[in-house]
């Protein structure tokens, strides 16, 4: 299994005696990790320590997990993992909506989060050198090595996991992608049939990205199969 060695990870949750096991679980696998019992402390915690990636719990004192989503997402462009008992699709879906990129329901095995953890790690590593690093298609423009989107010549503030998603989808124009497919690429799991992420985060690129949320014709979606880029709709 692939480690993201010296990976700073800032964990937030008030439960003392779980919070130390994971963090003890999580540095005995190469990460740096460090905690944070209140929600109203995150922000200013995660400006000082510039985590890789937050786990994050839902039912916090001072601001709960919403809350910190609500934010940090404007400026931290990191994975944010939601880690909480609340196992409502309501919830989940609001999480992923304020711009948490994966929700993992507790009890979680530890060997099960830090694959989670590593699967969203992966995503944001600096691409290999014989990648191609820019797409364009008329007025829009991706930057892979920066992770930056541009529609008319302004950018698009997208989290890492919807640059991905807008990535493969982009790499792949003309083409039907499976849904199956951006869940083991991008979410780094299999698709469980009831997984909301993916909807989720399509919704947000097409709402970013001007696409008509009713009959969508830059990013279409492929009923039964997945989702096509429209490489001339731009």
């Amino acid at each position: 299994m692939e480690y993201f060695l010296m990976a700073r990870i800032l964990l937030v949750e008030d439960d003392s005696r779980l919070a130390s096991l994971v963090q003890s679980y999580l540095t005995q696998h190469g990460f740096i990790v460090q905690l944070q019992s209140q929600g109203d402390a995150v922000a200013d915690h995660c400006r000082q320590f510039q985590p890789d990636l937050i786990v994050l719990d839902l039912m916090l004192p001072g601001l709960d997990g919403f809350g910190v989503c609500r934010q940090v997402r404007p400026w931290y462009k990191g994975p944010i993992l939601i880690l909480t008992a609340k196992q409502s699709d309501i919830d989940q879906v609001l999480g992923l909506e304020l711009g948490a990129d994966d929700y993992v329901i507790k009890p979680v095995e530890p060997r099960v989060l830090v694959a989670r953890i590593n699967a969203l790690l992966r995503r944001t590593k600096t691409p290999a050198p014989a990648e191609q690093q820019e797409l364009q298609f008329g007025d829009l423009m991706l930057k892979q090595r920066a992770r930056e989107a541009w529609y008319n010549n302004e950018r698009v503030e997208l989290t890492s996991y919807e640059f991905d998603l807008l990535w493969m989808l982009a790499r792949h124009a003309g083409q039907t992608v499976k849904r199956e497919a951006i869940h083991q690429q991008i979410i780094g799991r299999e698709y469980d049939g009831l997984d909301r992420t993916v909807d989720v985060r399509i919704s947000h690129l097409r709402r970013k990205l001007g696409d008509n949320a009713e009959t969508p014709f830059r990013i279409k979606t492929v009923w039964g199969k997945g989702y096509l880029f429209v490489a001339d709709a731009w």
